[in-house]
């Protein structure tokens, strides 16, 4: 199946997710969904409860080879996982939506999305929080107080002061962790898991607010993968979600997404260290 638009110029979004006539392996297909449900399930339970430990260590440890190690893990779970399910449903590259298109095109709008994504999730929270100010339902200091104590606990994720006093381990962390650990492996996973939504129930979610649906779902899950990190990462992961959803759905393609999401996670981490001290020079006095 082509992944181009057609002559006519309608969005590629709008074709047919399968081939007419092809048999659906029901049974495979729902391995497939239920496989991968668990993964994004078991992903936010264990991080959530290594976050609440007395003392724990980030999830992806703190020294540059021990973050290849956890890197390394991650990914072979995860596509152990993502092979089953795929061997199960036999969905084909087509239905993942795997194809590179357009020479360095997608890079382009990667980056292009990430910035987008990026502003549309400040502008968001910016707006909220200005009705709230607005309407006097919290004075702005109590919603700085509120930011500064539910910032997404990103310590739960990485060592930041490795960040800060190891090169290496920053440059990993922009790279393998950024557009491997989380751009592809996450995007694969969201990439299978609408598969299995669009052909289990195409007339459902094969339309226009069907699809709005299965990324809404899909984000959802998405968010609370993020748990470890406290409910305002649920709410910014599960923000990015819907955005990244909503352009691998645009494109039929995952790899726009893969590396908007890698871009998002590298300018993330990037500021971490220099955000760290930020935040820790003001504590004391958004406490009083």
């Amino acid at each position: 199946m082509s992944l181009d638009p057609s002559p006519s110029g309608v969005p590629p979004v709008l074709s047919s997710p399968l081939p007419e006539g092809r048999p659906v392996n029901r049974r495979g297909w729902w391995i497939q969904l239920l496989l991968l449900g668990a993964y994004i399930t078991l992903v936010g339970i264990v991080g959530r409860m290594r976050s609440l430990r007395p003392g724990h260590m980030p999830l992806l440890s703190h020294t540059t080879m021990g973050l290849l190690m956890v890197c390394i893990t991650e990914l072979c779970l995860f596509f152990l996982v993502l092979g089953l399910a795929v061997k199960a449903s036999g969905a084909s590259r087509d239905d993942l939506w795997l194809h590179w298109r357009r020479g360095f095109r997608p890079i382009a709008m990667g980056i292009g999305y990430s910035v987008a994504l990026r502003m549309a999730i400040y502008f968001l929270l910016f707006a909220a929080s200005l009705i709230l100010v607005l309407t006097r339902a919290v004075t702005p200091e109590a919603l700085q107080e509120f930011f500064a104590e539910n910032r997404p606990n990103l310590e739960a994720l990485i060592d930041i002061s490795a960040m800060r006093q190891n090169t290496l381990y920053f440059w990993v962390s922009l790279t393998v962790v950024s557009f491997v650990v989380a751009g592809l492996r996450e995007e694969l996973w969201r990439s299978a898991f609408l598969a299995g939504l669009r052909t289990l129930w195409p007339r459902h979610f094969d339309t226009p607010m069907g699809r709005v649906t299965a990324v809404a779902f899909t984000a959802m899950l998405f968010g609370l993968a993020h748990l470890s990190m406290g409910w305002m990462a649920v709410l910014i992961a599960g923000g990015l979600g819907l955005g990244l959803g909503a352009i691998m759905m645009f494109h039929r393609s995952i790899w726009p997404a893969v590396i908007a999401h890698g871009m998002f996670d590298a300018t993330s981490l990037a500021v971490l260290p220099w955000l760290a001290e930020t935040l820790q020079k003001y504590q004391p006095t958004l406490g009083h």
